[in-house]
């Protein structure tokens, strides 16, 4: 999870009606055209459309990347709210959700500077997407082994490991191990000079 590249058919997120609308009205809010939020996305402006009109589901790397984009979190994506941003989330509230084969967590509050999740990451889901975009990850393996590639620098990381890297660096990640890999994973959400960039000029926002 702009000027990086999201996969288009990847799994789908189940089971999520509120996810279609909320896309457009996050776009809106944004004061994105269709055509600027894809280009960002790395996704057609038809496949946003599909997104859009729930025609189509996201996956999960496909809602990190529209999340920053938007300057919000994932779980305003899913239209999911914290109504008074308790500083403490149980382990018993936290619902998972699965994408493109990947299961998360919701491991803070929303309405926040960054976006804390615990992952798992199967064993051959979507190891081969790189990654490259505005912010910061910090990430730290507490199950199994992770392949962590950053620019040309590939890395195995065991538990108890971690990395924390600029999000502009082209970064890969994959599970090194059929019984997949369990992750703590933060990331910024906070607007960048370079996410301007990445978006180009906006004339304006579709209807």
């Amino acid at each position: 999870m702009e000027g990086m590249s999201l996969p288009e058919e990847s799994g789908p997120v189940e089971n999520l009606p509120v996810v279609a609308p909320q896309l457009r009205a996050l776009r809106r809010r944004a004061a994105l055209t269709l055509e600027a939020a894809a280009r960002a996305a790395g996704l057609s402006p038809a496949h946003l459309s599909r997104l859009e009109t729930g025609q189509r589901q996201p996956s999960l790397p496909m809602l990190l990347g529209l999340a920053r984009i938007y300057s919000t979190t994932v779980s305003e994506l899913l239209g999911e709210t914290v109504a008074d941003r308790d500083a403490v989330v149980r382990a018993a509230d936290m619902e998972p959700t699965a994408a493109g084969g990947w299961s998360y967590w919701q491991a803070g509050a929303s309405g926040r500077g960054m976006q804390a999740l615990r992952v798992h990451v199967p064993y051959g889901a979507q190891g081969d997407i790189v990654r490259v975009h505005p912010g910061e990850e910090w990430l730290y393996v507490l199950k199994g082994r992770l392949r962590l590639r950053l620019g040309d620098t590939a890395h195995v990381l065991a538990p108890g490991d971690s990395a924390h890297f600029d999000s502009l660096t082209p970064h890969r990640l994959a599970a090194d191990g059929r019984d997949g890999t369990d992750l703590l994973f933060v990331h910024t959400l906070l607007q960048s000079p370079t996410a301007a960039l990445c978006l180009g000029p906006n004339p304006g926002v579709t209807p």
